[in-house]
């Protein structure tokens, strides 16, 4: 067994209370070596996001305990019997949905909606069965097949995807979440058209994502809206057109700004008002996209003769409808080519023993990704 440092979570919360901030430490903890199909990586980087804190929050009910962490970058320290797309060194990119290749969803080319890997991350085990995490109690359970907040990991390889080797291992971690969900849900999602108009409902990682992803995909238009104002002036820098304080009234703002309503709204904010929002904020035969992970519980008023008399269109967007082996190779292209300014997406580089206290921060509000710099990048 491995001796290696963790994140665990042992107590979620209530939704509606606030997260029980004491019941996730960092600790020692054991690490098996990898089983058949299975990957040993040593972390280098992995950033804070709502995903991880809706576990905490109650929001997302998973097992517990629990080792958090989804959105990170490594290299490969052994493989397992089996595994023929990694050797070590190799450095690596984790994709919180690991994909099976064999389900309907995988064989129509939608390996976000893997059902095998869908099933196996709500389990909080590794698509392949098991869980490599131990304590003194038994076993710690798996965070979207990958549990990254910890100075090595175990995962299935068909949670990873391999980088060059030029790539900035740091900030290459954002790709794995707040890139492929935010720029996945405007080119996969919604293909978006190029002279288009374009609105962001909330914008943390995710959302400052769907700025970018717009701006590349030739919208004339990018509104931002938030209830933050210097998440509205990073989203200005990153190339929004606009940037609305969220309110009663930004639906008639970014209406008026666009003449009539846009072309798409993306709801990145995880709340139910802001989808509701942001459907109203498109024009007739418009499309409204959902990417951010509400309350299960909450629910959204619409009105049938509405979506059919103005042919708008509703979608949900999980991962950003991506696929890893065919998005992230253009990702990295886009970041060689100094088209993609992930750096500017960071809000605070952080530590391991950080994690606690900065999950509190991004239950108050954080501006960028925080990032935790967890092992060598070299």
């Amino acid at each position: 067994m491995i001796q290696t440092r963790a994140a665990v979570l042992r107590a979620s919360g209530e939704p509606g209370s606030p997260p029980p901030f004491e019941g996730l430490a960092v600790e020692t903890v054991a690490l098996r070596p990898p089983g058949p199909g299975e990957v040993l990586v040593d972390v280098v980087a992995a950033c804070l996001c709502h995903s991880d804190l809706s576990v905490m929050s109650g929001h997302r009910p998973r097992p517990l305990p629990m080792v958090l962490g989804h959105e990170a970058s490594g290299r490969v320290a052994a493989v397992g019997p089996g595994v023929t797309r990694f050797a070590a060194g190799d450095p690596v990119l984790m994709t919180y949905v690991p994909r099976c290749g064999r389900c309907r969803p995988c064989a129509e080319g939608r390996p976000a909606l893997c059902e095998p890997g869908g099933a196996a991350n709500a389990a909080g085990e590794l698509i392949g069965g098991g869980r490599p995490f131990t304590d003194g109690d038994g076993e710690l359970h798996q965070h979207l097949g990958l549990s990254a907040f910890a100075q090595q990991t175990v995962v299935a390889q068909e949670s990873l995807i391999g980088l060059p080797d030029d790539v900035p291992l740091v900030e290459a971690a954002l790709l794995g979440c707040a890139v492929v969900t935010g720029m996945g849900a405007v080119a996969n999602t919604a293909q978006v058209q190029p002279g288009s108009s374009v609105a962001v409902f909330g914008l943390g990682g995710v959302g400052l994502c769907a700025v970018l992803g717009a701006r590349l995909a030739g919208a004339a238009q990018v509104v931002g809206v938030d209830v933050d104002e210097r998440k509205l002036e990073l989203a200005r820098e990153l190339g929004a057109d606009a940037a609305l304080p969220g309110g009663p009234d930004v639906v008639e703002q970014v209406r008026e700004l666009t003449g009539g309503g846009v072309d798409y709204a993306f709801e990145a904010a995880g709340v139910a008002v802001a989808f509701e929002q942001a459907y109203a904020a498109t024009r007739r035969g418009g499309t409204a996209v959902a990417i951010g992970l509400a309350d299960p519980a909450a629910r959204v008023p619409f009105s049938p003769a509405d979506l059919v008399a103005s042919e708008r269109v509703v979608r949900g967007s999980y991962m950003g409808s991506t696929v890893p082996e065919r998005d992230i190779p253009r990702y990295v292209a886009l970041l060689r080519a100094g088209r993609l300014p992930l750096e500017r997406l960071v809000g605070e580089r952080l530590t391991l023993d950080d994690v606690p206290a900065a999950m509190r921060r991004l239950h108050d509000g954080v501006v960028g990704r925080q990032l935790i710099e967890i092992g060598a990048a070299a």
